[in-house]
């Protein structure tokens, strides 16, 4: 399968209407009727609003020295967010679908985490001593360069988004992960197939973040409206 197919994830069989159309109607052709979608443009759509979530509305919006500060005394950080979401998506995307080490490999040493586990910013539950050692500018160096090779992904063709990729070996040996440090993820991301790769990892879990990342700003008092 290929994202131009990736519809009967969401809208059924190949996204087949039939039936929901009454039968008789003289306003529809006899036969079957397909919705019409381009859904590899709607999964770049997505990625484009996460991106600009973040990049327009939060980083753009609250300055880089608060980022590493906690809204209300506790919880996540701006910073830890960005990471966390980063980390998610640069796996999912470079070391599961294209096969190749994660983008973080190259990008730590400049994050201030050279001596940190390749797990780094993995767990949903932030590190506090993990990211208060990252520069925003080099988070924002790392940040840009996840969502770049994500979009230079989406644009370069066709895949076959119903390949299960070998996920264990991949992240043990291109991101030198140990199961036995991330079982969770060992577990959640064995046997999926690629198209999930962007439905969750990329899309799901980049939104749910960046939402987090906005209620974030809000309550430091950064609301446009």
């Amino acid at each position: 399968m290929d994202l131009a197919t990736l519809s009967v994830r969401r809208y059924g069989r190949a996204g087949d209407m039939t039936g929901t159309v009454r039968k008789g109607s003289d306003r529809v052709a006899r036969g079957r009727y397909r919705a019409a979608m381009d859904l590899h443009g709607w999964i770049a759509a997505d990625v484009t609003s996460v991106r600009t979530k973040l990049f327009d509305t939060v980083m753009g919006m609250v300055p880089a020295e608060r980022w590493h500060e906690q809204a209300d005394g506790g919880g996540s950080t701006i910073a830890g967010l960005l990471l966390h979401l980063s980390r998610h998506q640069d796996l999912a995307l470079n070391t599961v679908l294209a096969g190749r080490a994660p983008l973080f490999a190259g990008h730590r040493g400049a994050l201030g985490l050279a001596e940190a586990s390749p797990a780094a910013g993995l767990a949903e539950r932030e590190s506090r001593e993990l990211t208060t050692s990252v520069t925003t500018d080099s988070l924002t160096a790392y940040v840009t360069a996840v969502f770049d090779s994500t979009e230079a992904f989406l644009g370069g063709g066709e895949a076959d988004l119903d390949a299960v990729p070998d996920v264990d070996d991949r992240l043990r040996d291109l991101a030198a992960l140990d199961a036995d440090e991330v079982q969770w993820l060992f577990n959640m991301w064995h046997g999926k197939p690629a198209w999930w790769f962007l439905q969750w990892p990329v899309v799901g879990h980049g939104h749910t973040h960046a939402g987090e990342a906005v209620s974030i700003r809000n309550r430091m008092g950064y609301s446009p409206f």
